[in-house]
This record gives C-alpha cells, sequence and structure tokens, in this order.
C-alpha cells in the first residue's frame, strides 16, 4: 500500500494555514480565496513557487510540483469560467474533461443500434487481430 503523503505533524501545520480549508493524508483542500489570488499574482509576473512560499506553502510541505500543477488548473478554470469557476464548486464540471463512460440512458433507439454495431465491428477486429497474432507465434 502506498505511504501516506502528509502525517499527521503536517496536516497539523497545514490546517493552521489560513489559505487551506481541509487537508487530509492524501491531499490539501485550498481556500477559494487564495485560489483566486494565486491567478492573480501569477498574472502579475509570480512563479507559482513564489504565490505558495509567500502564503506559506512551501514546496517540502505541499509537495514539490503541486504549486504549479495547481496553479495550472486553477488556471484553466479561471480562463473558461472566470472568478465565479473558482469560487464555487466546479470538479470535472466546465473544464472541458470528459472523464467516465459516456451516458447511454438518452440515448435513441437507433443512436444504441448504432452504437453496438460500431461496437460489435471492433470486438470482430479485434479477434481477427488476435486469430492472426495466434497464428504467427505457432509457426
Amino acid at each position: 500500500m502506498k505511504q501516506p503523503k502528509f502525517n499527521a505533524e503536517q496536516i497539523t501545520a497545514l490546517l493552521e494555514n489560513k489559505h487551506v480549508t481541509k487537508c487530509s493524508t492524501k491531499a490539501i483542500t485550498y481556500a477559494k480565496a487564495f485560489k483566486v489570488l494565486a491567478v492573480q499574482q501569477y498574472a502579475e509576473g509570480m512563479t507559482a513557487t513564489q504565490i505558495f512560499r509567500a502564503a506559506g506553502l512551501p514546496p517540502e510541505l505541499v509537495g514539490e510540483h503541486t504549486a504549479k500543477s495547481q496553479l495550472k488548473i486553477w488556471r484553466n478554470t479561471f480562463r473558461l469560467c472566470g472568478e465565479a469557476g473558482l469560487l464555487t464548486e466546479m470538479r470535472g464540471q466546465a473544464t472541458g474533461s470528459r472523464r467516465g463512460r459516456p451516458k447511454t440512458s438518452d440515448m435513441t433507439d437507433a443512436d444504441r443500434i448504432k452504437r453496438l454495431e460500431i461496437e460489435v465491428a471492433y470486438l470482430k477486429a479485434k479477434n481477427d487481430f488476435l486469430v492472426k497474432l495466434r497464428a504467427q507465434r505457432k509457426s
């Protein structure tokens, strides 16, 4: 099993920071106002590491690449949804991500049939490929 990212001492230190709302052994939840401030400071020319250090969140504590990756996510959300996107919970909504299985519940019968025909064609091609691969291995 993977080691926890933060120990009890680190969690306590993080929770004392006004820019952190929650912290577990695996993740930090940053204050919404901090996200907006960080994006503004980045636009003014500060680097991600400088922003996090100034907020009392050094890379040694939060993680070496955390500042850069978090700021990239926040900047993308800001670009797509503005400041409101950072002030509301929008995980995976308006940021252009398309995770998970495609929805099929609202498909018409014709769409469902077309989708299944494509799936059958794919599986037939996959089976043909595997048959050829097994034949090559035997020879």
